[in-house]
């Protein structure tokens, strides 16, 4: 941002003649103290944004075919039961399988099978069989196909499905999780063994280094 107040890296902000060059930046707005100024702030309309979202395949069976469309949009639904859910366009090839068989797979694929991964999203199941670029096998439901490449794969049987406008949410419930054994630690799966895609700004990107603790952090705060 340019102009009078601009905030800048260096905490520093262009400012009228008579005021100091270097003001502190509040970053705990209910702390204040003398000469502090708070982050600057523009709008920028509403838009469908999340920081980092996952990179998955979504897999479905179409007309008797195993196919996968790449999807970022789906997060957990429910702890108990374990529930996902992934927002689809209503007009893609994979939601008329979903639809089908009331089932589908949420394929973790790791940062080695970006190529892959991307093509499934490039492609369309209806101009092009897609069945040949992961190998598939069946889990408990016999109709949601699991790339056997990807490290991690959820296996859902379609629980509900809310029509959102041009897209449709499809929330699983989850029946099984297939996980590659190099990629478990203490019976759960590993982020650093798995490596997975995520994605961001239209880009990949590799999970980078751990911060800290979740549920364990905030315990530093002090008021």
């Amino acid at each position: 941002m340019a102009g009078t107040g601009a905030v800048t890296l260096s905490g520093t902000s262009k400012t009228p003649a008579g005021m100091p060059a270097k003001i502190p930046l509040n970053t705990s707005p209910n702390k204040p103290y003398p000469g502090e100024r708070t982050m600057e702030k523009i709008t920028l309309g509403p838009m469908p944004y999340m920081s980092v979202m996952p990179t998955l395949l979504v897999g479905a069976n179409v007309k008797g075919k195993p196919n996968y469309m790449t999807a970022a949009w789906a997060t957990v639904a429910c702890m108990a039961p374990p529930m996902v859910c992934v927002a689809i366009n209503k007009a893609r090839f994979t939601a008329k399988g979903i639809e089908e068989n009331k089932t589908f797979s949420l394929n973790v694929p790791s940062a080695k099978q970006v190529v892959e991964t991307d093509h499934c999203g490039l492609v369309s199941g209806a101009k092009e069989d897609k069945s040949g670029v992961f190998r598939s096998f069946y889990g408990k439901l016999k109709t949601a196909p699991l790339a056997e490449e990807c490290p991690l794969n959820i296996e859902c049987k379609l629980f509900t499905s809310v029509d959102c406008g041009s897209h449709r949410l499809y929330i699983g419930e989850v029946v099984e999780i297939h996980a590659d054994t190099l990629c478990v630690t203490d019976g759960k799966p590993d982020i650093s063994k798995i490596n997975p895609i995520i994605y961001a700004q239209a880009t990949y990107f590799n999970v980078g280094k751990q911060v800290d603790k979740a549920f364990s952090a905030g315990k530093k705060y002090r008021k």
